[in-house]
């Protein structure tokens, strides 16, 4: 009897056990992260990424990507103002977002222009077409170095960018000949390089300021706006002299002149017959930048004759200049330009026999010798701005100050 009571009381603490039931868990799907470039979330679209072959064209591109010969003309047609498709160029990388479904038709044309600077063209239900910018940082690089043989040179001896050089050279034009650099000459510079997503360089931003030492002489350069209403810069010495003249001395940089202003010059191919020549020559390789020598309104950007492709710019009421035989021009008539801004590339178009850019120049429409002129000096400083330039350059020159010359093999 007491063992079937200890049993029957086992039986009865084992009904009484509460069986607990663990949860099955299930990982819980994560969404993809989000990828945007030129304003889209990726994710919504394929994304197909090309670069522009010779013989390549907007409506070729479409085309093979889903879009209707029909479509491609109203697209063109519609964007014309802000993106002429004609002009896009071999080389030039090229993005299509399209649609997610099996057709995978084209919905969005992007076309870079360089590695900032883009335009976006969007049919998928309106036609509209935006030029854009990718966000990009700035960053403060200090240099110097001494010259042992020239600024280009120099600079591709250190592993710098020789668009530095050049900005330097533009910078000095009217108070170095760089030309004629000494072994010895040294220089410092602060000035910022571009980078996208704080990793890809993007090229170079603007010199902030620099320090030239041509021929035991040290001259200051400090970047400073001077016109508040344009928002525009000039460089100004530390003390508050600027460094540039109404027009720069040359419209290529690192060029020589291969044949001077002369109206008694005589060919021989001509039978020694006098043809005048009224303009510069300087000769460059092709695709070498031409510049506006100084601010003003473009007037002319075409084709014509022995000219060729050729710019001409108003300056004011007393001077215009010309420049001709172009590869191609980079400004439109109308188009306001700035003394240094490229207006179009060294070629051979028109009756050329080399390489070169014919610079013409016009005093009260009179064409002249421009090395013969008592050009004028830019604007100097507005007293009331000199306070704040003083006040703007002073950590900057003491930057400069402190920085010490570096040789190329302390720089490698």
């Amino acid at each position: 009897m007491l063992l079937f009571a200890v049993v029957l009381i086992s039986c009865k603490e084992k009904k009484k056990e509460v069986q607990v039931i663990v949860p099955e868990i299930t990982e819980e799907k994560k969404a993809p992260p989000v990828i945007r470039e030129f304003g889209y979330n990726l994710n919504d679209f394929t994304v197909f990424r090309d670069t522009i072959r010779p013989g390549d064209s907007f409506g070729a591109i479409l085309d093979s990507h889903g879009i209707a010969r029909a479509k491609v003309f109203e697209i063109s047609n519609k964007i014309k103002d802000t993106f002429n498709v004609a002009r896009i160029r071999a080389g030039k990388a090229y993005t299509l977002l399209k649609s997610k479904d099996t057709t995978e038709k084209a919905q969005v044309f992007v076309y870079q222009d360089g590695l900032i600077d883009y335009t976006v063209v969007d049919f998928r239900d309106s036609i509209i077409a935006r030029k854009s910018a990718k966000p990009v940082t700035l960053v403060e690089k200090i240099v110097s170095g001494t010259i042992e043989s020239n600024l280009s040179q120099t600079f591709d001896d250190m592993n710098l960018s020789f668009l530095v050089a050049y900005k330097m050279a533009d910078i000095y034009a009217w108070t170095i000949d760089f030309t004629r650099l000494q072994t010895g000459d040294q220089f410092k510079v602060i000035y910022t390089e571009k980078y996208i997503n704080d990793t890809i360089p993007a090229g170079i931003g603007e010199i902030k300021a620099s320090y030239f030492e041509h021929r035991s002489k040290p001259i200051y350069a400090f970047r400073f706006q001077d016109d508040t209403i344009n928002k525009t810069s000039d460089f100004f010495d530390d003390e508050a002299n600027n460094l540039r003249r109404a027009f720069l001395s040359a419209p290529v940089q690192f060029s020589r002149i291969s044949s001077r202003y002369n109206l008694k010059r005589r060919i021989k191919y001509y039978g020694n017959k006098i043809r005048p020549h009224r303009g510069t020559d300087f000769a460059a390789p092709i695709g070498t930048p031409i510049l506006a020598t100084a601010d003003g309104i473009v007037t002319k950007s075409e084709r014509k004759g022995g000219n060729g492709k050729y710019v001409k710019i108003r300056h004011n009421a007393t001077y215009d200049t010309q420049y001709l035989h172009m590869s191609r021009q980079a400004v439109k008539a109308g188009e306001y330009v700035r003394q240094g801004d490229v207006i179009g590339y060294i070629g051979m178009t028109g009756n050329t026999g080399g390489p070169h850019v014919c610079y013409r120049f016009w005093k009260n429409g009179k064409e002249v010798d421009p090395f013969r002129e008592d050009l004028p000096a830019s604007k100097p400083l507005n007293d009331s701005l000199r306070p704040a330039f003083f006040k703007h350059i002073k950590p900057l020159k003491t930057k400069l100050d402190s920085i010490i010359f570096k040789s190329k093999q302390e720089i490698l």
